[in-house]
């Protein structure tokens, strides 16, 4: 415990010095902007601004990008409770009950409920986070070749077995970024891969282009561009702070999805998203007045809103500590730091601590920054809404052309990006998740050296990874998510079949 404590001492060294500060500012401001105006969403903000933290160090960088992806978690309730349009997608369930209570004159106690949950559930994810991480990359330094191999393979698995769309489509998707990640220089040869001759193409495709063009420009060009955002009028200051009663009906849920909503934020997936629906669904099982949840339930906010709070800072836990990606923002935070030269992993805590107690000191500050920020401004934050697509829209796509081709002053990245924009928006289309595909593109060079040279090790045989413990066990949760996920699949077509025969006997 001491150590961690000098350890933290050491990350607010680092987070108090006034460029960090600034940076961690800019971060929260941003997300919350990016979380309010519906259709971009943390994933297309921080692809959009990845650019902009190449002439960073790597502990500005890290700062502001988490700093936009846990201050969209705030902004997106504004939208959510003022309008009921959800700003993010993990404040959907904000909407029921955020609403109800605007449309009674609640909003600004509901404002004020959601920012409160949202301080706390985030404060309480970066205590837990200060606790396990450390103790879980010490526990990850045992892992060698095959051990890693296995843990990339389970977290791809998990993110199919968790997503909502099918699990056919995820791993189609998961296994296109794998190959696309092979372009390149082999790491293990030296030979050229797969580049037809292209020559900026030798140290693979970046993951900049292939993020900004799947969910910048794919999201845009999915999105509708005459959206009209009808009038809205924002509580004034005084009109804030909630009563007695509210306080108290927010208590327990706030305690509740913080705690539920890191455990979730563990596990590979869209945890926030799924975070919130679990909460609300707790909420509304365990109170007496079931009834309300729809009508202007206080619980039905302050739950979901601390849950994807707590969600977001948990996902920092495998990201840190293993090296491992439980979603798209984690990714594409991954690959901000290997852009930087600092590998996230075990070997993150002793090699660079600057970075990581610095990144971890830099939550408390920036949940802090973020409950100044969402209550007395809100008002500001609203007129951005009353900007119209048509323009703003435009503006978003010059920053991405521009963004992108200043970080290798290549117009090849330009042109990937475009051609991802357009895949983007035809993968949406045709209901297919794009997430996976940068998943699979950011863990594919790890992926391959471990596989490699857990088979140099073997002499090529393959059942290395099932003579070492770790792997083994591993392993073997991927086989039972993806037996449970066959199961599932057959079962519901098995319900279908028998429903279609059914009804084809009841016709004359």
């Amino acid at each position: 415990m001491d150590a961690i404590f000098d350890n933290l001492l050491l990350g607010f060294s680092v987070a108090f010095r006034p460029d960090v500060l600034v940076y961690a500012f800019l971060g929260c401001l941003v997300g919350t902007l990016v979380g309010m105006l519906p259709g971009i969403g943390p994933l297309a903000g921080i692809s959009l601004l990845l650019p902009v933290t190449f002439g960073l160090d790597a502990t500005k960088a890290i700062v502001m990008l988490a700093g936009i992806y846990y201050g969209s978690q705030y902004g997106g309730s504004t939208t959510s409770i003022l309008m009921r349009i959800p700003g993010e997608a993990a404040s959907v369930m904000t909407c029921i009950d955020g609403y109800a209570m605007a449309r009674k004159g609640r909003a600004g106690a509901a404002l004020a409920i959601a920012a409160v949950g949202s301080f706390i559930a985030g404060t309480f994810g970066v205590i837990l986070l200060t606790l396990v991480a450390p103790p879980l990359a010490s526990f990850a330094l045992r892992f060698g070749p095959p051990e890693y191999t296995a843990l990339l393979v389970l977290g791809l698995v998990f993110l199919a077995y968790m997503s909502t769309t099918s699990l056919v489509r995820t791993m189609i998707m998961a296994i296109t970024g794998l190959l696309l990640g092979c372009i390149g220089i082999d790491v293990m040869s030296g030979h050229f891969r797969y580049s037809f001759d292209i020559k900026e193409l030798g140290d693979g495709i970046g993951i900049v282009p292939v993020a900004v063009g799947l969910f910048g420009l794919g999201e845009i060009l999915s999105t509708p561009s005459k959206s009209v955002v009808g009038k809205v009028m924002p509580p004034r200051f005084r009109e804030l702070m909630p009563n007695r009663q509210e306080w108290r009906g927010s208590a327990m849920p706030i305690a509740r999805g913080s705690v539920l909503g890191f455990m979730v934020g563990i596990v590979p997936g869209s945890a926030h998203i799924i975070a919130s629906f679990l909460s609300y669904a707790v909420e509304k099982r365990v109170s007496k007045t079931p009834g309300e949840f729809g009508t202007g339930a206080v619980a039905g906010v302050a739950g979901p809103e601390s849950a994807n709070n707590a969600a977001s800072t948990g996902a920092f836990v495998p990201m840190l500590a293993l090296g491992l990606p439980t979603g798209p923002v984690t990714a594409v935070l991954m690959a901000a730091l290997l852009i930087h030269g600092v590998p996230p992993g075990p070997q993150l805590v002793n090699e660079h601590p600057q970075v990581f107690w610095g990144f971890i000191a830099s939550m408390y500050v920036g949940n802090l920054m973020l409950l100044a920020l969402n209550l007395p401004l809100v008002g500001l934050f609203v007129r951005v809404l009353q900007i119209p697509y048509a323009y703003l829209y435009p503006l978003i796509i010059m920053f991405c052309i521009v963004g992108v081709y200043l970080v290798n002053s290549s117009i090849v990245d330009v042109w990937i990006m475009l051609i991802m924009g357009v895949v983007g928006y035809l993968l949406r289309k045709f209901e297919f998740d794009p997430a996976p595909l940068v998943l699979g593109l950011v863990i594919a060079p790890t992926f391959e050296l471990s596989l490699r040279q857990s088979l140099v090790m073997s002499s090529g045989n393959w059942t290395i990874f099932f003579t070492r413990p770790i792997a083994a066990a591993l392993f073997a949760v991927c086989g039972v998510l993806l037996t449970l996920a066959a199961v599932s699949y057959f079962g519901r077509r098995d319900w279908r079949e028998r429903l279609a025969e059914a009804e084809a006997g009841e016709k004359p």
